[in-house]
């Protein structure tokens, strides 16, 4: 079996599918992971270019990667999962629900609705992100294993960067840090970005956003009026990135949308081969 991206696998369960956005890693989701790999068969790739994942042999475009999903799902003999993904994972979740790849989606500070001018900021925002941590790559580590490095490295993301834990900091260094291809993937994949065919999905979507999220603006809500039957759910006190800001809150959205999905057969992953 031969996969295009990297992927972590574990627990078991209905399949789900975590989907990091751009500049961390699948470990992105750590904080998460000991309950939903209790619960669910989680799949947790890294995107293009980030973490063990190679670049794209294309322009690395929502399609491009979500092609690119599609193909290891195929591989993992996988046609429908449950997806969590945050910024433009949660894009490529609603990229996947219009392709018919999805049994719910939670999609956390999705990104492709925002307008020129917030185009421009949360660019601005991404790119500072890569200029000031490819410098200090090798320090990442040893930031990770102190409340003041992993502040400094998180803030801004993270509404509560002390609160996270070293593998959520070490992501920073396979992603913003390390991440081959960046500055492609930020262009063509979220600042050129927009989304087509929303109207199509079919599947349970709740939409979700913190409410101290400083890079997403005020984008998330306007999905509202493109996905039929989608629900939205502020997070309090959560940043952009808020899986350690508000882990419960965010289980809770993922039992609520896996309820609404029904019923599913149980089909697990078949066994990753390196």
């Amino acid at each position: 079996m031969t996969l295009q991206l990297s992927w972590d696998n574990a627990g078991s369960g209905e399949p789900l599918l975590l989907l990091h956005g751009i500049g961390s890693t699948h470990a992105d989701f750590t904080a998460l992971r000991p309950r939903l790999d209790a619960e669910y068969d989680v799949l947790a790739p890294d995107l293009p270019g980030h973490g063990d994942s190679a670049t794209l042999p294309v322009r690395p475009t929502v399609a491009a990667i979500a092609d690119a999903l599609e193909s290891d799902l195929d591989a993992l003999g996988l046609t429908r999962v449950h997806v969590l993904g945050n910024s433009l994972g949660a894009r490529l979740a609603l990229e996947l629900a219009v392709r018919g790849r999805a049994r719910s989606v939670v999609a956390i500070a999705p990104s492709g609705l925002n307008l020129p001018a917030e185009r421009v900021y949360q660019g601005a925002m991404m790119g500072s992100a890569r200029a000031l941590t490819r410098p200090i790559r090798p320090l990442i580590g040893l930031a990770a294993r102190t409340r003041l490095g992993r502040t400094l490295m998180l803030t801004g993301l993270r509404s509560a960067p002390w609160l996270a834990g070293e593998d959520e900091v070490r992501a920073v260094r396979g992603g913003f840090a390390g991440a081959t291809g960046f500055w492609q993937l930020l262009w063509w994949a979220v600042l050129a970005d927009v989304p087509l065919g929303l109207e199509e999905i079919d599947c349970p979507v709740i939409l979700a956003q913190g409410t101290a999220d400083l890079i997403a603006s005020g984008q998330t809500p306007r999905f509202l009026a493109l996905v039929p039957g989608s629900r939205f759910r502020p997070l309090v006190g959560a940043g952009h990135a808020p899986q350690s800001d508000a882990p419960g809150a965010i289980l809770r959205l993922v039992h609520d949308a896996t309820r609404a999905a029904g019923p599913g057969h149980h089909i697990t992953a078949a066994p990753m081969v390196a």
